[in-house]
């Protein structure tokens, strides 16, 4: 008796928290926090935070501070950057030219070009050289 006792106990217990556990949301990439000016957004993957209001039923998220200053020294280093590009086009650079083959190079690929013609009209000849009856095509008219 005792022991179908503990086993109803036991039963019940698992049956208690296992729906306890399912009801707990999987944690997904940001986290939302309330705070005094609205919300914090933090992802998790990243460690970002962006703070967030809601306005007419919608969140308008902005840049954290620490998010900022990276966004404008990456912004500041494309600026010079385009800066020193057009400078170089204005001061007559040119981008660095493809390499292009050599003669020996141009010559191979002639000799190939050149063998693989001379192939197909070959063929092609051969062909013309065949009696259209033999292979099923139409019969010459006799009249």
């Amino acid at each position: 008796m005792k022991k179908v006792v503990a086993a109803l106990a036991f039963g019940l217990g698992l049956g208690l928290a296992l729906p306890a556990g399912a009801q707990q949301p999987a944690p997904g990439r940001f986290s939302m926090q309330k705070s005094e000016m609205g919300f914090a957004r933090l992802d998790t993957e990243t460690g970002e935070v962006t703070l967030c209001r809601e306005k007419n039923g919608e969140l308008i998220c902005r840049m954290a501070a620490d998010e900022r200053a990276a966004f404008e020294r990456e912004l500041d280093l494309l600026t010079k950057r385009v800066e020193a590009l057009e400078k170089a086009v204005q001061g007559g650079a040119t981008a660095v030219k493809p390499d292009l083959p050599t003669d020996e190079e141009i010559d191979r690929t002639m000799s190939i070009m050149e063998r693989m013609m001379r192939k197909f009209m070959d063929i092609v000849k051969d062909l013309e050289g065949r009696d259209t009856t033999e292979q099923g095509g139409p019969v010459p008219d006799k009249t």
